[in-house]
């Protein structure tokens, strides 16, 4: 009997983990539920979100997440927004979990849930293939 339950979680293991899971094509919401801007600049660090949202749709390890967070403090601070930097921080640190079934959590591009790992080749195919898409895109 155990034997049994043993080869069925080994099937079910390696057919679920067999082959990557479909890139959905890059989204971006801003800042997601915080403004992108101040109301005299309503934009001001939507760029910085922009970036930080495609390391988030793509996702990773929790050092690339931890690092991609950092990314965007500092791309806020340098627009003059110390303070709301860090109040950036605070929330992406804390909403940004690949454990939340959120539209902005680290690894939304993939399907939930999405764990902390590092991307595999197939996975990293689709991820270039997807930003060569985004560049000729902008052109």
């Amino acid at each position: 009997m155990i034997k049994k339950i043993v080869i069925i979680f080994s099937l079910l293991f390696a057919s679920s983990h067999g082959s990557a899971d479909e890139l959905k094509p890059f989204t971006s919401d801003g800042c997601s539920a915080f403004p992108d801007g101040t109301l005299a600049q309503n934009e001001l660090w939507l760029s910085c979100c922009t970036a930080h949202d495609l390391a988030y749709w793509k996702g990773g390890t929790a050092i690339e997440r931890e690092n991609a967070d950092i990314a965007l403090q500092k791309c806020v601070a340098a627009v003059g927004q110390e303070e709301v930097a860090t109040l950036m921080l605070a929330g992406v640190r804390l909403g940004g979990l690949p454990y939340l079934p959120t539209p902005f959590r680290w690894g939304y591009g993939w399907s939930y849930p999405r764990r902390y790992a590092e991307l595999t080749a197939e996975e990293i195919e689709q991820v270039n293939k997807q930003m060569a898409k985004l560049a000729l895109d902008k052109k």
